[in-house]
């Protein structure tokens, strides 16, 4: 029986078949729109449906204010950006990070934190009255050393986690309260159609972990699990992801936090080999990704592409498996690759 991409997504959370190998889609504004004007795609839909793509649809509520209430031209966090070229694609890079001068706690209490009140959940209501059924739902989200980061800056951020634990302690727990309560208030209003949450944390670098497991123990693992809870009494299912060589923590995102999906899957860095993934997750996990980005999708050829494809998915065919790159597809990646990454996951033999 042909399933539509909701119901391959929610087999594979409930451990049961799909019809075919489930797919989705990651990439840069940059290459998105080069690829919807080579296939001749008005729509993203339409670009899903032409390559079939089971891509999730995401929800959430309006903010309602136009910046930070003290910072003109900011995101919620007080962090300012600026559009930076990088030749054949840009960024939006940091100008303006709103913590970088905290000293002390009180310093990181007196500044004026998102509240969930600032924001519209009707619209949640409203999108979901009008939906279709077709795409699993994605509402929610937590990510805070991410945010940290950006509002405290890179470096300093990293050096708090050893020489400034309460500044750092402090920022995250008031993230984990507002996040906490925001996802509460999307999941009540979305009434059960709400399918799955995106959480995570870039745990891992090109070569070795970001954090020391102990770190990761002490300022996230106690909030993400209890953000995981949350979403499990609301009947969501947990996304999670990580760049990078993020090995060491999965034994307590799993056994602790108790994820159900794992992306991106970069296979290239330590301890995140396919091989050994399937090994010892393959059972308990729904992968994600697994497609590589930096080589393969920008630098391959089709048919080097179209392998990749093959074999991971001999690799994984014990495996609960979303095809998809192992992150945002570049601007330098060629379409023809892309294409042939979707155009042979489709032609692959769902697993048993």
């Amino acid at each position: 029986m042909l399933m539509t991409p909701r119901q391959r997504w929610l087999a594979l959370f409930h451990g049961q078949p799909a019809d075919r190998v489930p797919t989705d889609y990651w990439a840069t504004p940059e290459f998105h729109t080069k690829l919807r004007q080579v296939l001749g795609c008005s729509t993203d839909e339409a670009l899903w449906r032409r390559l079939n793509i089971d891509r999730p649809r995401f929800i959430g509520p309006r903010w309602k204010l136009p910046h930070h209430p003290d910072i003109p031209g900011s995101d919620m966090w007080g962090v300012r950006r600026q559009r930076i070229d990088y030749g054949t694609g840009s960024y939006d890079e940091r100008v303006g990070t709103p913590l970088a001068a905290a000293q002390t706690v009180d310093d990181v209490l007196a500044f004026r934190w998102p509240d969930p009140d600032d924001f519209d959940y009707a619209v949640i209501a409203d999108d979901l009255r009008h939906d279709d059924g077709y795409r699993v739902i994605n509402g929610g989200d937590y990510e805070p050393f991410l945010v940290y980061a950006a509002m405290r800056g890179m470096e300093q951020a990293y050096e708090d986690l050893l020489v400034a634990p309460e500044i750092a302690a402090a920022a995250l727990e008031k993230m984990f309260a507002f996040h906490y309560e925001r996802n509460r208030r999307i999941f009540e209003i979305g009434q059960g159609r709400i399918d799955m949450i995106t959480m995570g944390e870039d745990l891992g670098g090109q070569t070795g972990p970001l954090f020391s497991l102990d770190i990761y123990r002490r300022f996230l693992l106690p909030n993400q699990r209890k953000m995981a809870d949350l979403a499990r009494s609301y009947g969501v299912h947990v996304f999670y992801h990580t760049d990078g060589a993020a090995r060491i923590f999965l034994p307590d995102l799993v056994d602790d936090v108790k994820i159900e999906l794992l992306n991106p899957l970069q296979w290239r860095c330590p301890g995140m080999e396919r091989e050994t993934l399937a090994r010892d997750y393959g059972a308990r996990l729904v992968l994600h990704g697994g497609i590589d980005n930096q080589q393969t999708l920008p630098f391959g050829t089709p048919a080097q592409v179209a392998e990749e494809v093959r074999q991971t998915a001999d690799l994984f065919h014990k495996c609960r498996w979303i095809c998809a790159p192992c992150h945002n597809i570049q601007a330098v990646s060629p379409v023809e690759n892309v294409i042939a990454m979707y155009e042979t996951a489709a032609q692959l033999t769902p697993p048993a």
